[in-house]
């Protein structure tokens, strides 16, 4: 994929200046591009309604480039995937629109929006979480659910948008255009997978319960998803820091790390961290104990420091003594805690 559009919101210069350091490969007089398009305002005097109206709100800019085929992502899930595959299952059956669509136990389903498909694949049903969810042709306790993910033809689209435009409601490819076209349009369904039929990975990180999910999951001895594959890499931007280093000073505390990641730059001074994930630049000092937890960039732990169960947002600096994660009646006074007993302390926080 050479020509890429990413639309952003709310507090994007972070995101922005990201796509500018670690996507820096294109060439635009080699006819590829990666751009940012925050809301311009061409169309209305609002910001991204929806999914569709974000895209409605810069169809100026498909009628330019003109492409025979647009592929819609959604930016907050994980995967790996070959986008050839789906497009030639696009092009194979002359569809207008693909939906890529994963396979679910019936039970997880009711969380995301169901499809219902013939035994060609071709979208007969679609329902947005629903409480008795449609199983897959041959499988009953099974249902396709939608990746978020879409292959339309340009000029489908377009009229799509057009119409979706004019009509009362939340201007959403999953709410409003997918129910209305399918009944009458060429709607197909791509079963991903990987190798050889493989099961594949793929997780919506849109709350801070499958944020947290998918970080404890590279924790894992085959984590489902391989940051390690050379031959396929994720792509970053990687601040010039020195390599981690693990040390112990103090005579009378131990530093031990296990099951863990550890990034650049992070330092751990008699410190013990178990089942954690630790950024860029962390610094970990004596006694202190992390367990189960994810330490964004620059965060400081003081002496004797408890954590567990906790996403540090970056730069925060815990004084010696604290605990986080052993006094949730404390801890939500001070800051949120989710259902799942994990604790979020916000960029900002100063104790």
């Amino acid at each position: 994929m050479r020509k890429i559009i990413v639309l952003t919101q709310y507090k994007s210069l972070s995101l922005e200046r990201h796509i500018s350091t670690a996507w820096n490969l294109f060439h635009r007089e080699l006819g590829a591009f990666i751009d940012v398009v925050p809301p311009q305002q061409r169309i209305t005097e609002d910001w991204y309604r929806g999914t569709a109206d974000a895209i409605f709100q810069n169809i100026y800019i498909i009628e330019m480039e003109k492409p025979e085929y647009v592929m819609i992502l959604s930016g907050d899930h994980i995967y790996k995937m070959d986008y050839n595959r789906m497009l030639h299952f696009h092009v194979e059956n002359n569809a207008d629109l693909t939906i890529a669509a994963i396979e679910t136990p019936l039970d997880e389903a009711r969380r995301f929006g169901v499809l219902e498909v013939d035994e060609s694949q071709r979208l007969i049903g679609f329902e947005e979480k629903p409480a008795n969810p449609r199983p897959i042709p041959g499988k009953k306790d099974r249902s396709f659910v939608s990746m978020g993910l879409y292959i339309f033809k340009t000029e489908k689209l377009v009229t799509y948008l057009s119409q979706d435009h004019k009509l009362e409601g939340s201007n959403d490819f999953g709410k409003d255009v997918i129910p209305r076209v399918f009944k009458t349009d060429r709607v197909f369904t791509y079963d991903y997978v990987e190798n050889e039929g493989e099961r594949a990975y793929w997780r919506d990180i849109g709350t801070v319960k499958t944020y947290y999910e998918a970080n404890m999951e590279l924790l894992t001895e085959t984590p489902p998803i391989d940051l390690y594959e050379r031959g396929w890499i994720i792509r970053t931007y990687m601040d010039q820091f020195p390599p981690a280093k693990i040390l112990c000073e103090e005579a009378e505390s131990n530093t031990d790390v296990i099951n863990s990641i550890v990034s650049n730059g992070a330092t751990i001074n008699g410190g013990s961290v178990r089942n954690s994930v630790l950024s860029p630049g962390v610094k970990v000092h004596g006694n202190a104990v992390i367990e189960n937890s994810i330490l964004m960039h620059g965060v400081t732990v003081g002496k004797n420091v408890k954590v567990r169960n906790a996403i540090i947002d970056k730069r925060i600096k815990i004084p010696d003594g604290e605990q986080i994660g052993y006094d949730l009646k404390k801890d939500r006074k001070r800051f949120t805690v989710t259902d799942e007993d994990i604790v979020v302390v916000p960029k900002g926080f100063v104790f």
